[in-house]
């Protein structure tokens, strides 16, 4: 009961992180002290915080293009709303019957966003990593990316949720629930189909079980099989994700982040810290496999590769789902109490660098009037 008790004020800390990085839009604030962080526009700065706009009308049109057409300005083509996957926006449809639109998509959000530090901590004791609150306290703050999808429209926490979940199960030989958890990750976001990929190498590589008692783990495929009809029935086309426009930031060979063939997504030739955020990644994947935890280095190692094929600026958000796994593979040095204080000197820019990057990561909309 007590270890249940610390996952729930954790997952209740998470939420008041989120609830404090709102706090200085829900006050219309029109400076910060020294920094002059200008938050006078409002919840209307965090509704319009890339992609949640796009889901939101995921969830109010279902693909439906003439719904869009007739009611949402906004200047994306039509077939770039198959990018993004539906099971953010059907949690987000159901809130919607009570509390509307943008409203809803932030209680999304942060339903997801508790739910995954209360899954995170049980996690850590299932693996009994020590220090394991702490070691959930600092996801809270690092990486800093995290908190600012936590605290708008995203995907990515439900997206975690569901991996946890799913190598939970796994972990405890409930392939069928791993296959189920790891379904619910597919419909979520695409990397998703890199959870069947690490059974499938882990099963193969390590043979601790019979081949055939791993088959439940067919349903995170059949799944995205099912996504594609599901795009059939709605857009008419089984490939519509594929044909969803600038979508992919996928480039060969590796490294491509720094050749113009990803200059639209990269801006500009200010990535050095991406060196360090692969660096301090790929150490932390290293560390988790010589801690023992084989199908974890296996899912992040697999999932840390493919992020060196990724040429947009925002690698920082396409990691994250290896985030848990980095923090656990750096938990010994991080616990440290010489390396706490450094930790607790950090809180303070997260925040800044959380308000600064919302109140400029925004869509333009005009109307508000159909997301509600």
């Amino acid at each position: 009961m007590d270890l249940m008790r610390k996952a729930l004020v954790l997952g209740f800390f998470s939420m008041l992180m989120t609830i404090v990085v709102w706090l200085p839009y829900i006050l219309k604030l029109p400076s910060f002290g020294w920094w002059n962080l200008d938050f006078r526009e409002g919840m209307v700065t965090i509704w319009k915080n890339f992609d949640g706009p796009n889901y939101l009308i995921v969830a109010k049109s279902w693909y439906n293009k003439e719904i869009i057409r007739a009611n949402f300005s906004s200047p994306l083509p039509l077939e770039y709303y198959p990018a993004h996957l539906p099971l953010y926006p059907a949690v987000v449809g159901v809130l919607d019957v009570i509390f509307r639109g943008p409203w809803a998509m932030l209680l999304a959000t942060l339903t997801g966003d508790t739910l995954v530090f209360v899954v995170f901590y049980r996690y850590l004791e299932l693996l009994r990593i020590k220090n394991r609150f702490f070691l959930g306290l600092l996801w809270l703050i690092l990486p800093a990316r995290f908190l600012v999808v936590r605290s708008v429209g995203s995907p990515e926490p439900w997206f975690i949720l569901f991996i946890l979940l799913s190598l939970m199960a796994f972990k405890k030989e409930k392939y069928l629930w791993a296959g189920a958890w790891g379904a619910l990750a597919q419909l979520t976001k695409s990397p998703g189909i890199l959870l069947f990929v690490s059974y499938a190498v882990y099963a193969l590589v390590e043979r601790k079980q019979k081949l055939v008692r791993y088959i439940p783990l067919l349903l995170i495929p059949i799944s995205a099989f099912g996504l594609f009809m599901f795009y059939q029935w709605r857009v008419g086309d089984f490939w519509a994700y594929f044909k969803s426009g600038d979508n992919f930031h996928l480039f060969w060979p590796p490294f491509s982040i720094f050749t113009p063939k990803g200059n639209f997504w990269t801006g500009d030739f200010w990535l050095e810290e991406i060196i360090w955020l692969w660096l301090i990644c790929g150490i932390g994947v290293v560390k988790v496999w010589k801690k023992g935890l084989r199908v974890e280095g296996v899912f992040a190692g697999i999932f840390f590769l493919t992020t060196l094929f990724i040429a947009h600026r925002d690698i920082a958000r396409y990691i994250l789902p290896i985030s848990p796994f980095v923090l656990i593979g750096w938990s010994d040095t991080l616990v440290k109490k010489e390396y706490r204080y450094l930790l607790l000197l950090l809180i303070l820019p997260v925040f800044f660098y959380s308000w600064q990057f919302i109140s400029n990561n925004v869509s333009p909309i005009a109307d508000w009037g159909p997301y509600f």
